[in-house]
């Protein structure tokens, strides 16, 4: 069996929002399956130097108006949410527990749910009581997640995934690993889906060691 997709996403990464809505599309196009990994952009900022992006002076600024541009040009909802920079702990556990006690379908649904909540809806994902609201929409008891969410055994699970990630080379959200090749932005989402191609075709592999695809032309 073909392994599956490794998708890497923090909940507060509006590229990782907009990549979460064609990362599914695109691997069943190329019958693949797509592991979600929450993890915590704050634990990897520690380790790389970096900051959030709308926190930078001047890349700043730049930033907010790249987001609505690149909805806009792939047909993406969003809106800028009011409730920014904001901590994704409780989220990235509820989906890591549904992961564990209900499957990858209903952890995956209610993923998508939290980030159009944040990027669509502008609601506060932070609150423990509106993902509770988001998980009743999708037939989850809120109660039983909450308490998952908020064991010990999740908080621990969740910390161990962001240290596998780190392990693994990921350095940002979105970032995406397919059969151990990494790939690091939605920008990047063409290269990734040519690379699926190339799998396929190995004809279209680029010569000379490097994984940058372009396709031969006719002699």
């Amino acid at each position: 069996m073909t392994a599956p997709i490794d998708f890497y996403f923090d909940f507060s990464s509006p590229y990782g929002y907009f990549a979460s809505t064609r990362i599914d599309e695109i691997a069943r196009k190329y019958g693949r399956g797509v592991q979600w990994h929450p993890i915590l952009l704050g634990v990897v900022f520690k380790t790389t130097g970096s900051a959030p992006l709308p926190s930078i002076p001047l890349k700043g600024e730049y930033c907010w108006r790249d987001f609505e541009r690149t909805a806009a040009f792939h047909g993406i909802e969003y809106k800028r949410p009011t409730h920014f920079p904001l901590p994704t702990q409780h989220a990235a556990r509820a989906t890591l527990w549904l992961q564990n006690h209900r499957g990858g379908d209903l952890a995956t649904a209610f993923a998508k749910a939290v980030y159009r909540a944040l990027f669509v809806d502008d609601i506060n994902i932070a609150e423990p009581a509106e993902l509770a609201k988001l998980a009743e929409g999708l037939g989850i008891d809120p109660v039983a997640l909450n308490e998952g969410a908020t064991s010990y055994q999740i908080k621990d699970q969740l910390k161990a995934e962001v240290d596998v990630a780190l392990a693994k080379g990921v350095f940002g959200s979105p970032f995406v690993i397919i059969d151990g090749e990494p790939f690091w932005g939605f920008d990047r989402f063409d290269q990734v889906e040519a690379y699926l191609k190339s799998l396929r075709q190995p004809e279209l592999r680029a010569v000379g060691g490097n994984d940058i695809l372009k396709e031969k032309k006719p002699a």
